[in-house]
């Protein structure tokens, strides 16, 4: 869990900035995204399949 401490005669703002950044870098809403609905194991390995081969044609070009 991301925690941020608000620093003396630091505004609000800073400190939302801050811990918005440090959820971002943590991968917080990537996971929350990709827990939202039920996966099956199928359907995971046919996504992960499916990166691997965009990555590939990426390198590849």
């Amino acid at each position: 869990m991301s925690e941020v401490h608000v620093k003396e005669n630091e505004s609000i703002d800073s400190a939302l900035k801050r811990f918005k950044r440090s959820c971002a870098k943590a991968g917080v809403l990537a996971e929350v995204r990709k827990r939202e609905h039920y996966e099956s194991p199928s359907v995971k390995r046919r996504k992960k399949s499916e990166a691997a081969r965009k990555n590939r044609n990426k390198k590849f070009y």
